[in-house]
């Protein structure tokens, strides 16, 4: 089937991303205020210069630019949704609540109005949710909306020094938690060293929080001053605070009354709550990972909540959870929110958000037919934008088609517990047939209306000038006879008969290819599936929820990983899980899991990987540590693409768009540059300034 969908397809160019690595300018302040300032916008800036940083001022360098002194103004239902707030004080005044240097937004098209609520559409607890978490989400710094500035947010400015081991964050004087506490530096301390690296809390620190391996230390330098230390060079983590959900704080005047190395009487205080001890409540609050959507004690401790002091963790986001189910949550603004708009309008705008759960694809879809949801882009695939365009105008919705960062990607379980099959994905000879047996074509032209690109899977996205293009097309080429003849030459032939390749030992050999709809769209998986069967390797498919998928991944059950993939260079210099076993995390793929468990302890257990595997392993570190875009960086970038693709640890199949929806009564939205998770959806497009024209 063919549509005409060019027209929707707008700003389909190349995104550089290595830029915005630099700390934000200082700013010099100059003039007097003279008058009440204007409501400028994006559309209309009325004469004012723009600042430091696109689309956003500090207070004093837009009051000097506008010549003028802003008056502030809170959401008159504040208290109303404050007094439904478990656990927080009658509401202050708003110069109490505001910071002393509140972050000055500019809406994009107009001075919104207070009220309404958001509704939104996730899968599941804990699936498909990212969409909905970024809306509400914020971090010590972000991305604007052109995908290349590093902006601040959270943290009023920052700098490195020469050689990228020491990064300083200035903070907000008199910025507060969403029960009012301060916010400070010990917030930022607190989540470093109390919680992403105690081991009772998240078991393995993350990739983002270490240096080559080694870990940074963290020192407060007053309340408004945090400093990361870093034992080599990592320009890339200041990239991912401005991408990643993991935020750098957390509040240590509520969770370290938990925590035994803060306080003394931690577990007396848990067990007053009907806890073992202290880390158990850290646990109910804030799990035991830096993912944001783990369930609050509202669902994880429904029994428990009544005697807990508050029923979600406080927050700096835009919007704090009042409700947590299995069908979903409910929000309301944060009272103590951070940013204001040009009119001094404290934001949000919008009052309340609500999330429903629905893991059935066809069901989400109907819903936004019938423009029961706001703003949906996650899960959302191209195979639907047909039926998504149909209803826009009955619906009153817009639908945008934008390029993704990532692409379907699948990949061999490359240390299945079954010993032939091992051996089978083990050889890369089988990989190489499974990647020419493909036919992207076929791909293009059936599930992305030819709006896409046959490539292969290079582990950076869009390549930087070091990917040599013929990785890009390594094995991508349709060649189903030359698939059949490396197959024959491992020993996969049909010794029964029955048209299907069977292991060498004789057993049958069948792939089944479990998926997401979250993941993957179901017309690439089959079409996968039919190719890989004509080559007489016998793959069948099987539709799983997202939990599922995960679940049978995590414990090396999968024969085959199938899920969108892809990373910007900016991403892949704060993280470095692509080039590492198991090759992705928990979210996406991990294929060589018992590679990662060898690493990881050793050699006491797991299967010893190849030397490609820590060749890369050793390279990423460096490459973190190099220069970008010097020599040194290009040949270890270089080198990392040629062992990545080389191996075909991951097979790529097509690069294309991918919808994104939104009711037309949401105002100051505009059309993203992409459809992406890597720069976290929402976040680079300030979502605060949204509001509801109904």
């Amino acid at each position: 089937m063919k549509i005409n969908v060019s027209k929707y397809v707008n700003g389909v160019a190349a995104v550089a991303l290595a830029g915005g690595l630099a700390g934000a300018a200082s700013i010099a302040v100059s003039g007097s205020a003279e008058a009440a300032c204007p409501a400028v916008t994006i559309a209309d800036m009325k004469g004012v210069k723009a600042g430091a940083n696109p689309q956003q001022y500090e207070l004093a360098e837009f009051q000097s630019l506008a010549s003028c002194e802003l008056e502030f103004a809170g959401n008159p239902a504040s208290a109303d949704l404050n007094g439904k707030i478990k656990g927080n004080p009658d509401l202050p005044s708003l110069a109490e609540r505001l910071p002393e240097e509140p972050l000055v937004v500019v809406p994009y098209a107009e001075v919104g109005k207070y009220g309404g609520t958001l509704d939104v559409l996730s899968n599941a607890t804990e699936a498909g949710t990212s969409d909905f978490l970024s809306v509400r989400h914020v971090n010590l710094v972000r991305y604007a909306d052109d995908l290349t500035t590093i902006v601040p947010n959270v943290a009023k400015d920052w700098e490195w020094n020469d050689d990228f081991t020491q990064l300083t964050f200035h903070l907000r004087k008199g910025h507060k938690w969403s029960d009012g506490a301060p916010f400070t530096a010990e917030d930022v301390k607190f989540w470093y060293d109390n919680l992403s690296l105690d081991p009772k809390v998240i078991e393995k620190p993350k990739d983002y929080v270490l240096v080559a391996g080694e870990r940074m230390t963290v020192e407060v330098i007053d309340p408004q001053t945090v400093r990361f230390n870093l034992p080599a060079p990592k320009p890339g983590l200041l990239a991912h605070f401005a991408t990643s959900y993991a935020q750098g704080f957390q509040p240590k005047h509520f969770l370290g009354q938990y925590h035994p190395d803060i306080s003394a009487d931690a577990d007396e205080k848990a067990k007053a709550l009907g806890f073992e001890n202290g880390y158990e409540v850290i646990a109910a609050y804030f799990g035991n990972s830096d993912w944001t959507d783990t369930p609050s004690p509202l669902l994880s401790k429904p029994d428990q909540v009544g005697n807990m002091p508050k029923a979600v963790v406080p927050t700096l986001e835009s919007h704090i959870t009042i409700s947590d189910t299995t069908e979903g949550r409910h929000l309301v603004a944060n009272p103590y929110f951070h940013m204001v708009d040009t009119a001094g309008n404290q934001l949000p705008y919008i009052n309340e958000q609500d999330e429903v759960y629905i893991n059935e694809n066809e069901v989400r879809l109907l819903k936004l037919v019938n423009a029961e949801v706001d703003y949906k882009a996650q899960s959302l695939r191209l195979p639907s934008a047909p039926m998504l365009m149909d209803g826009q105008e009955k619906g009153d919705y817009t639908i945008d088609l934008k390029p993704t960062i990532s692409m379907p990607v699948f990949s061999f379980n490359l240390t299945s517990d079954d010993m032939e099959k091992r051996k089978v994905f083990g050889d890369l000879k089988f990989r190489e047939a499974m990647s020419s047996a493909i036919n992207r074509d076929e791909i293009n032209e059936v599930a992305f209306f030819e709006l896409g690109t046959p490539k292969q899977y290079t582990g950076f996205s869009p390549s930087p000038d070091f990917v040599d293009p013929k990785w890009e097309q390594h094995f991508v080429a349709f060649d189903p006879d030359g698939a059949k003849k490396k197959l024959d030459e491992i020993g996969l032939v049909d010794k029964d008969n029955d048209g299907f390749r069977d292991l060498p030992n004789g057993d049958k050999l069948v792939l089944n290819i479990q998926f997401a709809t979250q993941g993957v769209a179901s017309q690439v998986v089959e079409l996968v599936a039919q190719h890989w069967s004509d080559v007489g390797v016998k793959t069948t498919s099987k539709e799983v929820t997202p939990d599922e998928y995960r679940s049978a991944q995590s414990s090396n059950q999968l024969d085959i990983g199938a899920w969108e993939m892809g990373l910007p260079l900016a991403y892949v210099l704060g993280l470095n899980e692509s080039f590492v076993a198991p090759f992705g995390d928990y979210f996406n793929h991990r294929t060589g899991m018992l590679w990662a468990e060898y690493i990881d302890t050793e050699g006491k257990s797991g299967v010893e990987p190849p030397k490609w595997v820590y060749d890369m392993k050793d390279d990423i570190d460096a490459f973190q540590s190099a220069t970008v875009g010097s020599d040194a960086s290009n040949e270890i970038g270089a080198r990392l693409v040629e062992n990545l693709t080389g191996n075909l640890v991951m097979i790529g199949t097509v690069h294309a768009v991918d919808p994104i929806f939104h009711r037309n009564a949401l105002k100051n939205f505009v059309p993203f540059k992409t459809a992406s998770y890597e720069y976290y959806r929402t976040y680079p497009y300030r979502p605060q300034q949204w509001f509801l024209a109904e």
